[in-house]
Parts: structure tokens; sequence; C-alpha cells
């Protein structure tokens, strides 16, 4: 497995550059940040990457004022109970893609969200405070205790709130395959742990965040 120091300089030789490389990498926010950013906003992040998920992310992105109308701000309280009617109402509202499933993943979310809030006080306190050397534990729980938040869905969802995160794109996981890291996609849990082990190795090498180290690998490889 080469250092992180040659797989940036692989990726700032596609990219123009060690500085033009930089301007292209994005930081996380701080787990003080993350903890500020209201309950109904991770909701509204979980329902806008379960949308997203299979379909065109610039159809969700212009219909989410009607989204965020339509479910009522995402307070994962109303959300966490709602009913027939609701979903009734719900399935031919034209302001939403009007997709049964994932309709009915806001109400399961919430009521997840709900869950984690009880245990901590809130689930932003869960969220941010989640430790980086075990995010694949943090995709897990997702993809457990969530709804249609597995794979890619959870990785975006994720990144998009500004946690620490690696996304396993096309582009990530060629070069874990270049690095011997895994022989394939990594979807079981022999190979994910595999995948944790690089990035944290990365990031001791670097003190770079995984998300920046994900960054880097993808540019290197695409």
């Amino acid at each position: 497995m080469r250092s992180f120091e040659q797989i940036f300089t692989m990726a700032a030789k596609r990219k123009g550059g060690p500085e033009a490389l930089e301007d292209l990498l994005s930081k996380p926010k701080s787990a003080a940040a993350l903890r500020r950013i209201g309950d109904d906003r991770w909701l509204a992040g979980m329902t806008k990457s379960v949308f997203q998920a299979g379909f065109n992310w610039k159809v969700v992105e212009n219909m989410w004022a009607g989204f965020e109308t339509a479910f009522e701000g995402f307070d994962i309280g109303r959300c966490a109970i709602m009913n027939d009617d609701d979903f009734a109402r719900l399935v031919s509202d034209t302001r939403i893609v009007r997709h049964g499933t994932k309709i009915r993943s806001v109400q399961e979310n919430a009521a997840f969200l709900v869950d984690l809030a009880k245990e901590q006080g809130s689930a932003a306190n869960v969220l941010a405070h989640w430790p980086s050397d075990d995010y694949v534990g943090l995709l897990a729980m997702l993809k457990k205790r969530g709804s249609r938040l597995g794979g890619n869905t959870g990785q975006y969802f994720l990144r998009f709130m500004g946690k620490n995160s690696f996304i396993l794109s096309r582009d990530v996981t060629a070069r874990l395959i270049a690095e011997g890291v895994v022989d394939k996609a990594p979807t079981s849990q022999k190979a994910m742990a595999a995948v944790q082990e690089a990035f944290n190795t990365w990031s001791k090498q670097s003190g770079r965040s995984l998300t920046e180290i994900s960054r880097v690998l993808a540019m290197s490889a695409g």
C-alpha cells in the first residue's frame, strides 16, 4: 500500500499540481458544529439522500422547497407519527417525488432519530461524536437502524451533512483495489474493516481528515 504522500503526488499530477489539488479539497465540520445541527435537519438530509438515490439529483434539489412544506419542516416528532391519512396525502402530492417506499422511509427515519435522541439527548450528539476511526461502524448503524440508509446513500448523507467521512465511489474503490486494500468493491464486514484500517493509516500519516483523504484517492484514479 502506498503512503498517503505518494497518492497525493499522483493526484496532484492529474489535477495541475499540489496547490490546485488543495483547492479541490474540503474539510469536514467540527463535532461542535455538527452538534448544533437540529435533528429536523438531520432528517431532511437523510430524506434528500434517500430520494436522490437512483434518481436525478437535480430534480430532487429543484423540488426541495416542496419537500420541506409537504413534510412540515421535517419535525422528527411529527414525522415519526405519520398515519395512513398522511401517507395517502403524500403519495399524491405533486410537490414531491411520489415514491411510496421512500415516503415511508421518512417516518421510519424520524422514529430512528427520536430513539437516538432518547438515548443521548439528541440525534446530533450521536452522529457528531461518533469516532472517525470507526466510521464503518457508523455506516453499519445507519444501515441497521435507519431506513434505506445502507450503501452509498448513508455515505452521501454523512458527507453532505459535513461529517468526517469517506465515500466508496467508483474512483475511490479503484484506488483501494490498486493499493491492495480490497480486491473488489467492499461490501463484507471484513472488507469494510480493511478499508477503515487503510484510511486510519493514511490519516495518521498525513494528519488529514477522512473527507480529504477520500477526495485525494478519488482524484488519483479518475
